[in-house]
């Protein structure tokens, strides 16, 4: 049952800042809903404040002008339907597909999302895999933090008291570049993930200068395969290359066995959905560039 709050609306990031700083630890930011109300329902949290974000100017709109930039209430939604995104960014598209129904798909956000620090984010592992940063706003100012250190712990993040995530921002991506989203689950759609893989690869000629490995659902956060990436830059990609790169991301997995998996599959389904994605990242690339 939910408990009675305070609703605020404030029309400014200020004003919702300064509500957050009055109320502190009693007051929860509100952006799509799709996780406070089920942690509402549940009586997981039982905040005296509840703060929406939907009257503050430009907070649900994104851009696309070589860097993505994602307001705080742009929806899963907006992402797969938006055909500019696509090409290069075709991954994170994927992920957007993967999130609940189209009727939830309409109101989660991405970064609602991101701040609720699930291990199992599917949208996580993509932003990952691209660099993402994102720009939080507080009583302190501005703060911009990679999107790897954002998350610390099962829903932890480092937002600090009466901070909020304003936007998230992915540097442009070059040419001979292709992404890959891969998710395993009990079903097809509408499923909690029980490994899911972001895979980016960019490629000048046949050499390889920039690849980035993410994983979610093996370990208490989503987490980059940094050696398995440095295996692949600068140099020629072959299968035994794919093989290794698979094998080192699987060392940063510290998966735990619950009711979907245990954790010998999910280690296991690690690195094949690894190698997978890497090729299927690879045979993109080929197809655009005619390698």
């Amino acid at each position: 049952m939910v408990s009675h709050f305070d609703y605020h609306s404030p029309e400014s990031w200020d004003e919702a800042i300064g509500i957050l700083r009055e109320y502190g630890t009693d007051a929860k930011v509100l952006a799509g809903g799709t996780d406070l109300m089920i942690l509402l329902e549940r009586g997981k949290i039982a905040p005296q404040h509840v703060v929406s974000l939907e009257r503050i100017p430009g907070w649900n709109t994104f851009t696309l002008n070589g860097t993505l930039t994602l307001g705080a209430g742009t929806t899963y939604r907006q992402l797969e339907k938006t055909s500019a995104l696509y090409e290069k960014h075709i991954a994170l598209v994927d992920a957007a597909r993967q999130v609940g129904g189209v009727q939830v798909r309409n109101v989660a956000t991405v970064a609602g999302n991101f701040c609720n620090a699930s291990p199992a984010a599917d949208a996580v592992p993509p932003l990952l895999a691209m660099d993402a940063t994102l720009t939080v706003y507080g009583p302190d100012g501005e703060r911009v933090i990679p999107a790897d250190q954002f998350i610390v712990g099962p829903g932890q993040t480092v937002l600090r008291a009466g901070e909020v995530l304003q936007h998230i921002n992915i540097p442009a991506l070059p040419e001979g570049t292709a992404t890959v989203f891969l998710k395993a689950g009990r079903r097809q759609a509408m499923e909690i993930s029980f490994v899911c893989v972001a895979v980016r690869l960019t490629f000048t000629g046949d050499i390889c200068q920039t690849a980035r490995i993410a994983l979610g659902a093996v370990a208490p956060t989503p987490v980059r395969a940094r050696e398995a990436e440095r295996h692949l830059e600068g140099r020629a990609i072959t299968p035994p290359a794919f093989e290794e790169a698979a094998h080192l991301a699987t060392q940063v997995t510290a998966p735990i066995s619950d009711v979907r998996a245990s954790a010998e599959y999910r280690r296991h389904l690690s690195h094949v959905m690894v190698r997978r994605a890497l090729e299927q990242c690879h045979d993109r690339i080929s197809r655009r560039l005619g390698l």
